[in-house]
């Protein structure tokens, strides 16, 4: 889990406060869709709140209902939102109620009285009071800190709780220091000599001080150093999370060119995709790709590398999106032979899966000057027009042909109703033959009636 700075404008790496990222759960669908913080508690650990205030300020400032299960540590808000989006939230939740106001120092003590909310400041003594403006007050007045026993403001305890602890510690100290007793009484009764015992610690002891000793061996050393190593490793991956984006993008972008210079980049697929979630870029991880992995050959490159587009893109539209600006961005390199071309390149996304029909018929609509200029984007779009065309006319015959589609239900099965038939002609033959038998025995006199 990535660890940020509790005050995100100090840029210091160093930076002694820290808390981890929201991790945003988003449960159910229709109207019971929530999101579910999944690390509320040690998030509010960090910040010396509970963690009911930081969640009902993610409540009153997107229009939601929270739901608070304190028991099993769920934390509830009603609705479908992101982690970035409640992060940014938690910023100005840590800038109005942990932050000093004074030295913006995050070691603060929230004392709510008497319907006011104030900030004590550890680090510099400053006292402020919180802006009762907020919905979020009313919410903290009639639930203050100390109701909230260990979940309260900064971890501290009322004197009440103190008192109780001090004279918890006081029995379990007499009890331990009578149980001894007892145990020395028990131990001269069996005949055991409080020497012999004392001779006995010696020996455990002695054998616990044999247990610390250090292999030195040229193995254990080997395995001690890469231990520091590793531990080395994560913590720098740990703190490439709180780089710019520009700078995780230049990380990303040295490993795909590292695994093209030694030979390595068709099997790099796995491990590209994987770089690119680690350092929570992967919707922008198709441009990087297509710097380095393109040129004019751009067709045929396209099929080469489709595994890596397809573990980036599928099933994510931003990423789809990324790669047809990347697309125009390769164009504009290299105009003259790529230009003629985009029809071409743009039926290879499409037969080989990596952009999805509704994102290229979005992407037609108009031209962007988002990745290049106006003029050019519009000269793509215009050699494109014949294959978008394309796609609007096959979608509208598939939709026409499901409309045209008449299907009859029925309970019996093919040879029942082939049966039924045959059934149905004999007893056809049956009545014609009875007609004309009938005819001839039924010779009679009129004059008899």
């Amino acid at each position: 889990m990535a660890l940020l700075n509790v005050n995100r404008d100090v840029k210091d790496q160093f930076y002694r406060y820290k808390m981890p990222s929201i991790l945003a759960k988003v449960e159910g669908k229709g109207n019971g869709i929530k999101t579910v913080i999944v690390n509320m508690v040690d998030i509010a650990k960090a910040l010396g709140r509970p963690p009911t205030y930081a969640c009902k300020y993610f409540g009153c400032e997107l229009g939601a209902q929270t739901q608070f299960d304190i028991k099993n540590d769920r934390y509830i808000v009603n609705g479908s939102h992101d982690a970035p989006k409640l992060q940014d939230l938690l910023d100005t939740f840590i800038k109005k109620y942990v932050l000093c106001q004074q030295c913006d120092n995050p070691e603060t003590t929230l004392v709510v009285k008497k319907g006011t909310i104030g900030l004590i400041c550890k680090a510099c003594g400053d006292q402020s009071m919180a802006d009762l403006r907020h919905k979020l007050c009313t919410y903290m007045i009639k639930n203050p800190p100390q109701s909230f026993g260990k979940e309260n403001s900064g971890g501290t305890k009322t004197k009440k709780e103190q008192k109780k602890g001090r004279e918890r510690e006081s029995k379990e100290h007499s009890s331990e220091e009578d149980t001894n007793h007892n145990n020395h009484n028990h131990k001269q009764q069996n005949g055991k000599h409080p020497k012999q015992n004392k001779e006995k610690k010696q020996n455990v002891k002695d054998d616990d001080d044999d247990d610390w000793a250090v292999d030195v061996s040229a193995e254990a050393v080997a395995a001690r150093m890469q231990e520091i190593t590793s531990g080395a490793k994560v913590m720098t991956l740990n703190d490439d999370l709180e780089k710019t984006p520009s700078e995780r993008a230049d990380l990303l972008y040295t490993l795909v060119k590292t695994r093209v210079d030694d030979g390595t980049i068709l099997k790099a697929d796995k491990e590209i995709v994987a770089e690119s979630e680690r350092l929570d870029i992967r919707n922008k991880a198709p441009l990087i790709l297509v710097e380095v992995l393109f040129n004019q050959n751009m067709r045929e490159q396209i099929r080469t590398y489709k595994n890596h587009f397809l573990r980036l893109c599928h099933g994510n539209v931003k990423a789809q999106k990324s790669l047809m600006g990347a697309v125009e961005k390769m164009i504009e390199l290299h105009q003259d032979v790529l230009l003629p071309k985009v029809m071409h390149i743009l039926k290879e996304l499409y037969d080989l899966d990596i952009v999805d029909e509704e994102v290229m018929l979005e992407w037609g609509e108009k031209p962007s000057k988002k990745y290049v200029t106006k003029e050019l984007s519009r000269a793509i779009h215009e050699k494109a027009a014949p294959f978008i065309k394309w796609l609007k006319e096959a979608e509208e015959e598939s939709s026409d042909e499901e409309d045209e589609v008449e299907i009859v239900y029925t309970s019996k099965s093919e040879q029942q109703l082939k049966r039924e038939e045959e059934a149905g002609k004999q007893k056809e033959k049956a009545d014609m033959e009875n007609v004309n038998g009938g005819d001839e025995d039924d010779d009679f006199d009129i004059e008899d009636i």
